[in-house]
């Protein structure tokens, strides 16, 4: 089911939905614990399962502010067109709706932002910087946002990051961090938040699976590579050292592996 391009979605909520439905169905009686979690976020394509992510990190016992950060701050404009249609589709809410109500402040604004996706030209100017932090970053391109970055810091004689970090707290900080190394590095946003989940949080199940999963079929092998640059030890032998059971088989097998990492 993860094999899901843009003309996917539709094929998914229509002919396949029964059968994926009971097939979910199935796998959620018969398994239990974080292997069900696995095998079931295999099931969804890659919009619907980003959708469920989202809907469960704000309709749980309080919000996962971290699930929304991650998920919004890293997926292009067209794969949250494609979440917010599978959100609608999947639980029959508008995404932007309740983001608004489960969120506040600066840090619902920008999401709010994010989520709108269609990087319009921004009307207001009224010069308040957070508000134009905001419009800079959640209104341009890739491409624009690096020449921004590039620019920022020939001006400033500091990074972004150094300058939100000391403008900025919080979930909101958080946010604009994140949206800042997506830009200049995915993959390896993707290894630190990796490696974090797995050594600074007692191996945060949630967040390794939701990874693993989401980015399986994008850039997953980058991430591998990212990971063991940066920390030493392969993404592999991590997941290995720290999961067990048919959990850990079901890890290896979405992150694979090469020689040197058995």
């Amino acid at each position: 089911m993860r094999n899901v391009g843009s003309a996917g979605l539709s094929g998914y909520m229509s002919f396949s939905e029964k059968a994926a439905g009971d097939l979910i169905a199935d796998l959620k009686e018969q398994l239990s614990s974080h292997f069900k979690e696995v095998m079931v976020g295999l099931m969804y394509p890659p919009p619907a399962y980003d959708a469920h992510e989202l809907w469960h990190a704000m309709k749980g016992a309080g919000t996962d502010e971290n699930c929304l950060i991650e998920i919004l701050a890293s997926r292009t404009n067209g794969e949250i067109f494609q979440m917010r249609e599978a959100y609608l589709l999947q639980y029959s809410n508008n995404l932007q709706e309740d983001i608004y109500s489960e969120t506040s402040g600066h840090f619902r604004d920008t999401l709010m932002n994010l989520v709108q996706v269609l990087w319009e030209a921004c009307q207001q100017k009224t010069g308040e910087h957070k508000t134009m932090m905001q419009m800079i970053l959640c209104n341009k391109s890739y491409p624009q946002l690096w020449l921004v970055f590039q620019e920022f810091q020939n001006i400033s004689g500091q990074s972004l990051v150094d300058a939100i970090n000391d403008c900025y707290d919080g979930y909101l900080q958080e946010l604009l961090v994140a949206i800042v190394r997506c830009v200049q590095d995915k993959a390896s946003y993707f290894a630190y938040k990796l490696y974090r989940a797995i050594h600074d949080f007692g191996f945060h199940n949630k967040t390794v699976i939701r990874i693993l999963i989401a980015r399986s079929e994008i850039d997953l092998m980058t991430i591998r590579k990212r990971y063991k640059e940066r920390f030493g030890k392969s993404l592999f032998h991590d997941i290995k050292n720290f999961a067990s059971g048919h959990y850990e088989k079901a890890l290896l097998a979405i992150c694979a592996g090469d020689v040197e990492d058995y």
